[in-house]
């Protein structure tokens, strides 16, 4: 494959680096949650977010006349976008069947679909209060059927980020907690004197309730394994490079450590798009976030056909990937490794950060090579049943069980089997002598 690289990120062995020292502090913040509880959680919120309030969790009355402040607008914005994402995660719903079939006489096999319990919903605050991850989380889970849906969510600079309490009440979450960070996610896994633990965890965060959730993963469930966001935008020599610029600006501002990457076939493009990003920076509010994101992650790379652009977009197998060719169809077609494709000029990340009803919590680091994102599925655990009545298929089916559990040496499992036969058609147990 040719390509020309006009901008390179870091190199990844500082990344490794950082990501050590992120792990070595997760692990023991968990250790400590586990071992002391409620004060230990207490603790690591006055140190990491000066918060300490005699109650994380948000009593009804204080929900209620938190969501009062919030300005209409703000809140018939709100339940748009979650009629949205919910309209989506019902259609998704709706395409898992649960079905019981007759393989042989009597025999009959089936599936369901069970929610589970409990689930735990990381709304990020930080520096920005990530309404939309309430959406993602909350809803989705409300339409699986999932019970109990704990919603936590830190201060903002020692301030209640009013419009995700309402986002999540509005969701549906039956518990608002204001605890962030490492602290939330360990006190939702493990459980503490004052909150019961969950069954899964999910929603977006920073690197460290990111490497939280790795770590507790297999004691509870996860969404998926997430890192820093990142956008791919693909482009043809039509492209527009001040919408390709404005777009990868778009999700760097995210965090100094989100990739941003363009890939395109024209080299006045690649050029033109550099040199775009360069002019808006200096005026964009968040460029302290996006302008390291541009400068470490950001990369530009031209290749000599739409045959190469594809293929190295695979390889990326990025979150977020915006394809702005003159068939942007194609990549639906062409392209297996992505989080979730944006089509189009007309169409952009943000919509689905923000408003349009997929979800956006989505793979990171490579992950979508294995998996996609968050989805009403997630939430259910998928099950199977059985059942056997015809007293021939079980005669059959014991005689096979002891003949193929031998091959294996497993006489206790062909025993059973045996067993089964015996009872539908006599067959004698020598085993079974002296009973």
């Amino acid at each position: 494959m040719a390509q020309t690289v006009l901008k390179h990120a870091v190199s990844q062995e500082s990344v490794a680096a950082d990501l050590d020292a992120v792990r070595a502090t997760v692990t023991g913040v968990i250790a400590d949650i586990r071992e002391r509880g409620d004060a230990a959680v207490r603790e690591y919120s006055e140190k990491f977010d000066n918060w300490s309030p005699e109650s994380f969790r948000l009593s009804d009355r204080q929900v209620a006349e938190i969501v009062a402040t919030v300005p209409d607008r703000v809140i018939e914005d709100i339940r748009f976008v979650q009629d949205q994402v919910r309209a989506f995660a019902q259609h998704q719903l709706a395409s898992m069947g649960e079905f019981e079939v007759e393989t042989l006489p009597g025999v009959r096999l089936g599936q369901k679909h069970i929610p589970v319990r409990a689930a735990g919903a990381y709304i990020p605050g930080g520096r920005y209060p990530l309404t939309a991850s309430a959406h993602m989380t909350i809803v989705t889970a409300k339409v699986a059927g999932v019970p109990r849906v704990v919603a936590c969510t830190p201060p903002i600079r020692g301030e209640i980020p009013a419009a995700t309490v309402a986002a999540a009440h509005l969701a549906g979450a039956d518990e608002i907690w204001l605890l962030g960070g490492v602290q939330a996610v360990a006190a939702m896994a493990v459980g503490t004197g004052t909150m019961q633990p969950v069954d899964l965890i999910a929603g977006p965060g920073n690197a460290y309730v990111a490497e939280a959730k790795r770590q507790l993963f297999g004691q509870i469930g996860i969404d998926l394994f997430a890192g820093p966001t990142e956008i791919l935008v693909l482009a043809d020599d039509g492209a527009d490079p001040f919408t390709c610029a404005v777009d990868l600006l778009s999700q760097a501002e995210h965090g100094p450590d989100s990739p941003a990457v363009l890939i395109t076939t024209s080299r006045e493009v690649a050029e033109a798009t550099v040199a775009e990003v360069e002019r808006l920076l200096p005026t964009m509010p968040t460029r302290d976030f996006a302008g390291p994101a541009w400068r470490d992650h950001g990369q530009v790379v031209v290749v000599d056909s739409l045959d190469e652009l594809y293929e190295l977009a695979d390889a990326f197998a990025f979150e977020h990937v915006e394809v702005l060719t003159a068939d942007p169809r194609e990549a639906l077609e062409r392209m297996t490794q992505y989080g979730a494709l944006f089509l189009g000029e007309g169409t952009c990340v943000s919509f689905g950060d923000k408003v349009i009803g997929t979800n956006h919590v989505l793979p990171t680091r490579g992950a979508a090579r294995y998996t996609g994102g968050l989805w009403v599925g997630k939430y259910l655990k998928t099950v199977t049943y059985q059942e056997v009545t015809d007293t021939a298929s079980q005669a059959l089916l014991g005689r096979l069980c002891g003949r193929a559990a031998r091959v294996e040496l497993f006489e206790g499992h062909a025993r059973s089997g045996d067993l089964r036969a015996s009872r539908a058609a006599g067959d004698e147990l020598p085993w079974a002598e002296g009973r």
